[in-house]
């Protein structure tokens, strides 16, 4: 399985989706996992995962933000137009 680090400014629409289906209401600090990256810095991130992959996402004050804004960027299905066809004309 693949372990894949991820920063806020690369963060995907799936991997956001991901985060937000598993920490709806917010991560808390036991979500957090501590590692130190190949520079010797400490990271904080919290971890999806999909069939092939373990995603560990940087946590930081943009991440935080999308996540609470997430439900805004999808289209309100209300507004959607739809457009149907109807032949109510009896032959």
């Amino acid at each position: 399985m693949k372990r894949i680090i991820v920063d806020y400014k690369k963060l995907t629409p799936e991997i956001l989706s991901l985060l937000v289906e598993k920490f709806p209401d917010g991560y808390g600090i036991r979500d957090i996992v501590h590692f130190t990256n190949h520079k010797k810095k400490n990271v904080d991130a919290v971890e999806v995962k999909t069939d092939d992959t373990v995603y560990l996402v940087k946590i930081s004050d943009e991440l935080v933000d999308s996540m609470e804004n997430y439900d805004e960027n999808l289209p309100d299905e209300a507004n959607l137009e739809l457009e149907v066809d109807l032949d109510l004309d009896e032959d």
